[in-house]
This record gives C-alpha cells, sequence and structure tokens, in this order.
C-alpha cells in the first residue's frame, strides 16, 4: 500500500485566502497593539513620575531604558523558546508579562519598583514581536505575505496612538496610574486567545503532533485531504537545527545575518531616538510646546500609513528595492525638517518621516521572516530584533548626546539621518540566492512512496 507525502511549504504558499488566515491576522493584530500600548505608556506619564519621585532627567532616561533591556532579552529568548516550544504557549506567555508586570506597575512606591516592573514587562513586550510575526508570516500566502505582515504590524503603531490619546484624556484627572491599570484589561483574553490562535503548523509537523497538523492543514485547505498514511514533509537536512542559532549563520546565511542586524540595529536607533526627542528638539526649534507634542503623533499616524502601504508595494515590486526606497526617503526627509518652513510642511515631513521609517521597520521583519528557514525563523526573528533593541536603546541616549552639543538644527537632523542611510546601504549589499531564502520543507507535491 503506498503512502502519499504532503509537502507544507507548498500548501502554506499556494493556499487562497480565507477566514482562517483572516482571524491569525486579527489575533497577531491585537497582542501587536498590546504591545504598543504597554511600550509608549511611559512616555505618557513620564512627566507626573518625574513630579512624584522628583527625577532629573538622567534618572528618567534610565528608567526607561529598563523596559528597552527587558524587550531586548525578551526579543532573544522568546523567539527560541517558541521555536522549541511552540509559538502559540510563548505567545500567551508574554501577553501574561506584558499585562501583569504593567498592571503591577501601578502599585509601585519606589522607582527601584517601578524599574523592576519595568523589565519584566519588556520581556513580554520584546518577545511578542518576533513570535507574531514569525506566526503570521507562516499562515500568509506567498502572493499576500509581505502586506498581511505589514497590516499586523501596524497594531504596533495603533497601540501607540490609542496610549497617547487615552493618556491625554484620563491621566489629568485619574493620575498616571490609571493608564497602568488599563493595561491589565488584555489579561481578559488570554482564554480566548488561546482557543482561536493556531499553533505553528511546522512546529506540530516537527513534533509530530499528527492530529493537531492534520486538523490545521483542513483550515489553510480544506480542499486538501489527509489520513493517517499521508507523511509531512519537512527537510531533513535542517531538523537538528530546528530552534538553533546555527542556523542563522548555515548555508551561506551568515553574511546576510550581520547585514540585517546593522540594518535592524540602525532602523530601531532612528525610530525610538525620534520617538524620545523629537517634541524636544522642535521645542529648542522655537516652536510651541503644544504644536512639538503634535509633531509626535503626525509621526505615527505617519507610521499607520507606511506600514499599511509598505507592505502592498514590497508585494508588488519586491521587498528590498521597496526596503531601500523607504530607508533614503526617512533620511532626505528627516534633513529636511533641519529647514524653517511652515508647520503644514513640517507636519508633512514628520508624517513622511514615520511613513518611511516605521514601513521600513516593518518590512524589515517580513524580509527577514523570508530569509530564514520555517523551521527557525522566530529565532533569526527573535535574534534580529534583540539586536534592534541595542538600537532603540543607544537611540534616546546619542540623541539625548546630540542636545548637550548644543548643535545647529539642521546638524541635529543630517545626524540622526545617517543610521537610515547606513541602514539602506546595508540592505543594498544584501544578497540572497535561491537555496539561501527559500523555505526550509521540501519541494515534492504528493507522491506515492515505496
Amino acid at each position: 500500500m503506498s503512502t502519499m507525502s504532503l509537502n507544507i511549504n507548498d500548501l502554506l504558499n499556494q493556499a487562497k485566502f480565507s477566514k482562517f488566515h483572516l482571524s491569525v491576522v486579527f489575533w497577531c493584530t491585537l497582542i501587536n497593539i498590546c504591545d504598543g500600548y504597554d511600550l509608549v505608556i511611559y512616555g505618557v506619564v513620564l512627566p507626573r513620575l518625574m513630579e512624584q519621585w522628583s527625577l532629573t532627567s538622567v534618572q528618567a532616561g534610565m528608567l526607561a531604558s529598563t523596559a528597552m533591556c527587558g524587550m531586548l532579552v525578551g526579543a532573544l529568548s522568546c523567539g527560541i523558546l517558541a521555536d522549541k516550544f511552540g509559538r502559540k504557549r510563548v505567545l500567551l506567555l508574554c501577553v501574561f508579562f506584558l499585562s501583569t508586570f504593567t498592571l503591577l506597575g501601578s502599585f509601585a512606591s519606589t522607582p527601584t519598583e517601578f524599574a523592576i516592573l519595568r523589565f519584566l514587562a519588556g520581556l513580554g513586550i520584546g518577545g511578542a514581536m518576533p513570535n507574531v510575526v514569525a506566526l503570521t508570516s507562516e499562515y500568509s500566502p506567498k502572493k499576500s505575505r509581505v502586506t498581511m505582515v505589514s497590516i499586523m504590524s501596524c497594531g504596533y503603531a495603533v497601540g501607540a496612538i490609542i496610549s497617547a490619546l487615552v493618556g491625554s484624556i484620563l491621566v489629568e484627572r485619574f493620575g498616571w496610574q490609571i493608564m497602568f491599570i488599563l493595561a491589565g484589561i488584555p489579561l481578559l483574553f488570554i482564554p480566548i486567545i488561546w482557543k482561536y490562535l493556531p499553533e505553528s503548523l511546522v512546529f506540530n509537523v516537527k513534533k509530530n503532533n499528527t492530529e493537531k497538523a492534520h486538523a490545521l492543514i483542513a483550515k489553510v485547505d480544506p480542499t486538501v485531504l489527509v489520513s493517517q498514511h499521508t507523511k509531512l514533509v519537512l527537510n531533513e537536512s535542517l531538523e537538528k537545527a530546528y530552534g538553533s542559532r546555527r542556523v542563522l549563520f548555515q548555508e551561506g546565511r551568515a553574511a546576510g545575518t550581520l547585514k540585517f542586524w546593522i540594518a535592524f540595529f540602525m532602523c530601531l536607533l532612528v525610530v525610538y531616538a525620534l520617538s524620545s526627542w523629537l517634541p524636544k528638539l522642535m521645542y529648542n526649534a522655537g516652536y510651541p510646546l503644544g504644536k512639538s507634542i503634535l509633531f509626535l503623533l503626525a509621526m505615527n499616524v505617519g507610521g499607520i500609513i507606511g506600514g499599511t502601504t509598505s507592505g502592498m508595494l514590497a508585494d508588488k515590486f519586491k521587498i528590498k528595492p521597496v526596503v531601500i526606497s523607504l530607508f533614503c526617503i526617512a533620511a532626505l526627509s528627516l534633513i529636511a525638517l533641519g529647514f524653517n518652513t511652515s508647520a503644514i510642511i513640517l507636519y508633512t515631513l514628520v508624517a513622511v518621516a514615520g511613513a518611511s521609517i516605521q514601513g521600513a521597520s516593518i518590512l524589515l521583519y517580513s524580509y527577514v521572516a523570508q530569509f530564514y528557514p520555517l523551521v527557525a525563523n522566530s529565532t533569526g526573528i527573535g535574534w534580529a530584533s534583540a539586536i534592534g533593541r541595542t538600537g532603540a536603546i543607544m537611540g534616546p541616549i546619542l540623541a539625548g548626546m546630540l542636545l548637550v552639543l548644543n548643535l545647529p538644527h539642521l546638524m541635529n537632523f543630517v545626524l540622526i539621518s545617517v543610521p537610515a542611510l547606513i541602514a539602506a546601504i546595508s540592505i543594498g549589499f544584501l544578497t540572497t540566492s535561491k537555496k539561501k531564502v527559500e523555505q526550509p520543507v521540501a519541494l515534492v507535491t504528493q507522491q506515492s512512496l515505496e
């Protein structure tokens, strides 16, 4: 009696977009919204914290870095853990960490207690992103993969905007603690997410969870019939590398891995430098404080627009040239911000800068997800994200140093644009052969095995 083999890679790539795919994007986007809310929350309450605990600017900056450090550890460890224990389990653990310890932050009575809780929350914040990207990428049909990942990634900017808007309404009336209390709401959704968010199909196949794999295959493509005699084929040459850091440097991927790390570092350095200091930079240039804060809102609105459109552009024109173009546009728009002009033009430039740098950031996650084998892309994304988080830590520090130097307004933005240009050059030198970027599932259609 012959045994049929089913190629999982072909199945995932060729499946038609369905309600199942939409549900994956929905739940991953929801988690990403929580991620964005919990990270931006510190900037919203910072003035009140500095007043309550009499913090200096240096102390406040160090307090902010605790969450960033937690994010670095979370991004580095959770991607690896997900490849070994399943993305769904690790994702829910991340939601538990980011919601629980942010909620507990409302009860912190000292900066030290608050710092510890922010670090623990950062573990969940940093660990969630690599896994929602990996899960969305896995369950996205090839033709719409970049678009789906980009749309999902916009949840981060949505969460940031929600945090800013809610804070502007509630903090004055109820105090800074209300923002942290509201961050506990996602804990109520953990049982629902556990029920409806699917586990990785590749993970189930690798772990020989045949029954669960068959159930997922039926959801991905109901027209595919499988039985107990159907063999689900994975690339045997990479089984030992599953969840291992070695796969990042095997089969000619070492140079590409390093170039991705440079791009991630430079990209997030710019993103967090602007997020932390853009209002201050514009205020120092002579703009009223209220208008200076609106520059940050314009940047995040631009980020949502860039995130949604960049994916469609990448699916149409290929991801590499789009990423390079976005980094170059970001650099040029940042330099243009250094010139005194009308407020409308400045807000437009800020929105363009936000759209391009956030769009490039989102596409980098999708790009790196395609670069590594499916069986290890959480590890690849996790390491790239962790390297990027070091840039996120350095960005606010370096931007603060620029302010101390009292450089001309134009020079500040010229220097901030340099990392975007370095990221563009790094991606420009990225070369991948078909063999290097293929997903790790054997490319065989159903066939009989003797």
